[in-house]
């Protein structure tokens, strides 16, 4: 096997990896091919293509984490991971945690840690590398590194994010919910909220915003059942779609544009929580990104036809 075609096989791992450390799309594939560059200039042949290449892009995730972090200091209001609508890694065996470590909630709640207590709690917990070749990817010793794992699994034990364990289950909630939205079904849309549901965006002062966002069955039902039907009518496309692992939606322009992105964190047969990322900057990566201003002036001009 050519040293191409082996980087290429361990692709999908690397940004794998590179993501859940990053919470970033095109971070990722920049760690990702500063890898390719690093191997394709290195003299010798390791003798685990995989173990070398996985501590690599995991160094250099960890030097685009530090700076990113302070960057996320300075952001607009609330700060999301960038969408993902597939995860190239399958692994059958580990389906559900790597599912589940993808999820907006459980990136969110790593961003807790420290760029080295991510890392290895990633490596670790989400793709089981062993510690020799964790202390080799993080540069610290193999005793450093299991007590960096057991901090981080603490922290994340503490905060971890519980979802439905029927993942039919969570389709079928979400295909209900998302007929109600296209119905303009307040009722309906409230019977499958928690009663403390929260809807919240991530903009980053780039689209139009929800202020500190919605809050209880109530007012989120009566917001999304004000929502949709003048999207529908100036040709908007609600698109169902796995996101970041869990049930979502893409929202597209009349022109087929993306316009945000949203996630659904499902538990006890209610959403508990709705997160959308509408910020033209995170959105990229998955097709042309709509005017978000231009949709709304589109949508606001609607209604007040129709009142």
């Amino acid at each position: 096997m050519t040293r191409t075609e082996e980087f290429e096989q361990l692709r999908p791992l690397l940004f794998s990896i590179a993501y859940r450390i990053l919470s970033s799309v095109s971070e990722a594939e920049d760690a990702v091919q500063e890898t390719w560059l690093r191997y394709e200039l290195s003299s010798t042949r390791p003798a685990s293509a995989r173990a070398f290449l996985s501590a690599v892009v995991t160094r250099i995730s960890i030097d685009v984490l530090r700076s990113a972090r302070l960057r996320r200091e300075e952001y607009v209001g609330s700060w999301f991971p960038e969408p993902l609508l597939t995860d190239p890694y399958e692994d059958p065996e580990h389906a559900a945690e790597l599912a589940d470590s993808l999820s907006m909630a459980s990136l969110l709640l790593l961003e807790r840690l420290s760029p080295p207590e991510r890392a290895v709690f990633v490596l670790r917990e989400v793709f089981a590398f062993g510690f020799p070749e964790i202390a080799s990817a993080v540069g610290r010793s193999e005793a450093a590194c299991r007590q960096l794992a057991v901090r981080a699994r603490r922290h994340m034990d503490a905060g971890r994010p519980r979802f439905e364990t029927d993942r039919r289950e969570r389709e079928e909630l979400a295909e209900r919910f998302f007929g109600a939205l296209r119905e303009g079904n307040v009722d309906g849309l409230r019977e499958l909220l928690a009663t403390d549901v929260s809807m919240v965006a991530d903009s980053g002062g780039k689209a139009p915003q929800w202020a500190r966002g919605f809050f209880g069955a109530g007012q989120v039902s009566r917001v999304l059942a004000a929502l949709l039907p003048p999207f529908t009518r100036i040709g908007g496309v609600l698109e169902p779609h796995q996101v970041n692992g869990q049930p979502g939606a893409i929202f597209r322009d009349p022109d087929g544009k993306v316009l945000n992105t949203w996630t659904l964190d499902i538990l006890d047969g209610r959403i508990q929580t709705i997160r959308t990322v509408s910020n033209p900057d995170k959105l990229g990566h998955m097709d042309p990104v709509a005017d978000a201003w231009a949709v709304l002036r589109a949508t606001q001009l609607v209604r007040q036809d129709s009142d």
